[in-house]
């Protein structure tokens, strides 16, 4: 460990179950000797640098907060590293609840010192597990038949499934072949909904992860916690180096690059303009937008404006950031044809578009801008949280990604306008099967479609729902987040047509009690009659022919 915090050493209050403390105490003091490990609290010389405490289980969550608030009042300043088991039952939100500054799944002993190291220095570290819920499961297992029935049938629709997917993604298929093979995995994928439906879902692990242990891992010391030298998989991972406005920027820029350089699978069951365009082109347009923003945030950190002056200055950068993005991706020098002439692309591509457009449902920029740029708390859930809080940096994550995706459809809608005009900018930014006029003006059409939609119809909906649809990135998919939020500014600027689908709701909202009303009614009124008058009768007509055929029996 190379960089402390300052002085001779840095004294740690370790509290854990005694086999695994005696054991993370020998492997910390000899990997790094500049640090004390202390066991015990009577035998600290002074107050500690950093508390770390290693619990075993967590089935009284509630119990947990409570400590942790205990050990924050009685050794603070200190941080606490919280250091958690492999199973757990609670998920991501809950755990980012605890609000202690280090918190670590079933870390790996380099993940464990970096992290020391990290807090040390006053930064604050994350690294959560990806599924939170997994339990562990005995190696042998007994299967009934209607699991059995149930994993074999899923296992060969998955092949099939995936099989018929692979020859969809071929674009040389006849419209009729296409069309057989999307009522094919239709069919497959009501089968697997009848499977679950008859034998519900399997209770048993249908994978089986096989670690060999390190010979100084001490996993064999509690069953449910361990230190090893193997590295894990992280789905949830903040680290801040140091706990201000900046260094959150700095972590929120870095994610989403990390998020945008591999390529990202639309799951929002929407169209987007962005998709239009080549792989390589989407990543360099939203990694070019990142630097942008990166610059605007660092230059307003610097001007140090008011709160009206930040939000101006914002939407009057917005044209420009566009344009440089625009500048980033076809790069200065790329000439190409157009009317028979050899023109600069981006000299061209400004006179053809228009980049003062903006988006209705873009949030108010001050509420990601204000806790960067001035440091101010981020209002989540009724509370005030600093912006290096984890719960409020994945919300103003959350808020950066939705501008980001927003921003590119903004360009991106507008490039494939361009491209309309310019028949030789199609193969320079479009993906292949749009080289063709008709496919290309094909998809603006369903672009427009949608976009009107979402305007007259959905957007009114929402406004009156105080809902708002963001855009997720996360862990290689782009998906969407509603947040209630109150919009009823916005519902009063809607037109009238609007206005009509917002009152069309209200009266939904307003008849259905009545309806609901009389449909009892009348069913009670139904049951009534069925039962006491009908029934009743047909009981009268049966006795009595019953009566009349005793009779006649008796005679004979």
């Amino acid at each position: 460990m190379t960089e402390l915090a300052e002085g001779a050493s840095n004294q740690i209050l370790l509290l854990a179950p005694d086999l695994l403390a005696e054991a993370l105490a020998i492997q910390l003091s000899k990997a790094e000797p500049e640090l004390k490990i202390t066991l015990r609290t009577n035998e600290l010389s002074r107050h500690p640098s950093l508390v770390i405490w290693a619990v075993e289980t967590l089935e009284m969550p509630s119990a947990i907060q409570s400590e942790l608030r205990r050990l924050q009042e009685n050794w603070q300043p200190a941080p606490v590293l919280l250091i958690l088991p492999t199973t757990i039952r609670l998920n991501t939100e809950e755990l980012l609840q605890f609000g202690c500054t280090g918190l670590l799944q079933d870390p790996d002993f380099e993940t464990l010192t970096e992290a020391i190291k990290t807090i040390l220095n006053g930064g604050r570290v994350v690294q959560l597990k990806d599924h939170m819920r997994s339990e562990s499961k005995p190696n042998q297992m007994t299967m009934g038949l209607g699991q059995w029935l149930l994993l074999s049938g899923c296992q060969q629709i998955n092949k099939d499934l995936k099989n018929i997917k692979a020859t969809l993604c071929n674009n040389k298929l006849h419209i009729i072949e296409k069309l057989i093979l999307e009522g094919r995995v239709r069919e497959l994928e009501s089968a697997k909904s009848l499977l679950h439906l008859l034998w519900g879902p399997p209770q048993f692990a249908t994978d089986a992860l096989n670690e060999t242990d390190s010979p100084l891992s001490p996993k064999n010391l509690t069953n449910n916690f361990s230190i090893t030298q193997k590295a894990r998989s992280y789905g949830t991972t903040i680290k801040l180096k140091e706990k201000t406005s900046i260094a959150v920027w700095d972590a929120i820029n870095a994610r989403l690059q990390n998020e945008v350089v591999h390529g990202f699978t639309n799951s929002t069951k929407s169209l987007l303009a962005i998709e239009a365009l080549y792989s390589s082109r989407r990543n360099d347009l939203l990694i070019a937008l990142l630097n942008q923003v990166d610059q605007v945030i660092k230059r307003l950190s610097n001007s140090h404006k008011s709160l009206n002056a930040l939000e101006n200055k914002w939407s009057d950068l917005q044209s420009e950031l566009r344009q440089e993005a625009i500048r980033t991706l076809t790069g200065n020098y790329v000439r190409l044809q157009r009317n028979g002439l050899q023109v600069n692309v981006v000299d061209e591509l400004s006179k053809l578009i228009d980049l003062s457009n903006t988006d209705e449902e873009l949030p108010n920029p001050t509420f990601m801008l204000e806790p960067i740029v001035f440091d101010k708390p981020v209002q989540l859930e009724g509370q005030f949280l600093p912006a290096d809080e984890p719960r409020a940096l994945i919300r103003l994550e959350l808020l950066f990604s939705n501008w980001l995706i927003r921003t590119a459809e903004l360009i991106s809608e507008e490039i494939l306008a361009a491209s309309a005009q310019w028949p030789e900018l199609r193969q320079y930014f479009l993906k292949s099967n749009l080289i063709s006029t008709r496919e290309l003006e094909r998809i603006r059409n369903q672009l427009n479609s949608k976009n009107r939609w979402q305007n007259l119809v959905e957007r009114p909906i929402q406004l009156y729902e105080s809902k708002r649809l963001l855009y997720e990135l996360k862990q290689g998919v782009l998906n969407t987040v509603f947040l209630t939020e109150p919009r009823d500014e916005e519902l009063r600027q809607l037109g009238w047509f609007q206005q009509q689908v917002a009152l069309l709701i209200e009266t939904r909202d307003a008849i259905s009690p009545q309806l609901q009303a009389i449909v009892k009614r009348f069913g009670d009124l139904m049951v009534v009659v069925l039962t006491q008058v009908i029934g009743r009768s047909i009981g009268l007509i049966g006795r009595g022919i019953a009566q009349g055929m005793g009779r006649t029996l008796g005679r004979g």
